[in-house]
């Protein structure tokens, strides 16, 4: 199916205007998904993915142990960088409930792996990012795309004053490089929610950052001088959050937002709010399997590894109840998405 292409500005879509309205449309679907067995759990599949990231993560601390001091060894925090964001993706999963049987289970690995091993919140990323799902690009609801640095809607940029407008302004250009704080932004977020909850929570996840930072910390600096360890936790936190911001940039950004008001069914709400990458195994891994946005948001519970072949029986039945399925190169994908943001900085230029 040829890929749909929506305007920078991102117009809100009504349900009529994009097929016929219908509570059960994503019913059938549901249905011929689940009879297909794609929903049920991958846990080899995720062991393996798990054991083979915690590997080649330790190869790498290994490899700045042996290299020493030397400047060069900075460049080490481009591996780091790229193996964190595969555990960011591992515990994206965890708190889908992608990979253990039990709600428990799922969260514990979350802990641990956004916790402990990141540094970013298993709490503070699984209520910020369910809000997302449950309305996706929905101004007033998903914190995606709520008040910010940068500026979503014009009436956002319109109310924007100061350095901010000014970032506003620029923000198509300024995108990639503010994506450079995103890594600290993370941390610093999950930190802050912790205030509002309770003493358990406090104490489980407060707990486990606090030993991500310890000990993270004491393995740069134990291992490099100074100047070196700041580089390298700066390279790799850096990068990071570009890798992050990449991912998830080109998902929703210049696609429909919802008005106020609006109510879509659940297979509109997700799927016109949505874009797919193309790509093959090297673009499904590099995105996490997040290249597959439209069958996620659809099944947020299916296993990574099952949603390439979930994506044919998608599509399918979107062209049948008539439903844009909008789908797109990686290239293609970043110039719709910065597109809708300098479309949106324009009347402030």
């Amino acid at each position: 199916m040829p890929a749909t292409l929506h305007a920078p500005s991102a117009p809100s879509v009504s349900p009529a205007a994009s097929g016929r309205s219908s509570g059960s449309d994503f019913a059938p679907l549901a249905r011929r998904v689940r009879e297909s067995g794609l929903l049920e759990r991958r846990r080899g599949y995720y062991a393996r993915a798990i054991g083979l990231n915690l590997a080649a993560t330790a190869a790498v601390w290994a490899a700045v142990a042996w290299a020493g001091d030397g400047w060069w060894t900075v460049l080490l925090g481009v591996p780091l960088a790229v193996l964190a964001a595969r555990t960011a993706f591992l515990g994206h999963d965890a708190g889908h409930r992608q990979i253990a049987r039990s709600a428990r289970g799922n969260r514990w690995l979350g802990l641990l792996l956004g916790n402990l091993l990141l540094g970013m919140g298993h709490g503070w990323w699984s209520d910020k990012h369910n809000r997302h799902h449950a309305s996706p690009n929905h101004v007033d609801k998903d914190p995606d795309v709520g008040e910010g640095v940068l500026a979503w809607t014009r009436e956002q940029a319109g109310r924007k004053r100061g350095v901010l407008r000014w970032v506003a302004r620029h923000q198509a250009a300024l995108f990639f490089p503010l994506l450079t704080l995103e890594g600290v932004n993370l941390k610093v977020g999950s930190v802050l929610f912790l205030r509002g909850r309770s003493r358990r929570d406090r104490l489980v996840e407060g707990g486990l950052l606090l030993a991500h930072v310890v000990g993270y910390l004491a393995l740069a600096f134990t291992l490099l001088p100074v100047g070196q360890a700041v580089a390298l936790i700066a390279v790799q936190h850096a990068l990071f959050g570009v890798h992050l911001g990449a991912v998830f940039a080109p998902n929703h950004k210049g696609m429909a937002m919802p008005g106020p008001g609006e109510r879509w069914g659940h297979l509109r709400r997700q799927v016109l709010t949505s874009r797919n990458v193309r790509g093959g195994v090297v673009t499904d891994w590099l995105m996490g399997g997040l290249n597959y946005q439209i069958e996620h948001h659809l099944f947020p519970g299916i296993p990574r590894c099952s949603l390439r072949r979930v994506r044919p029986l998608v599509m399918e039945h979107c062209a049948a109840v008539g439903v844009r399925y909008t789908e797109t190169g990686l290239v293609a994908s970043y110039r719709q998405a910065l597109g809708h943001m300098r479309e949106i900085g324009k009347p402030l230029r």
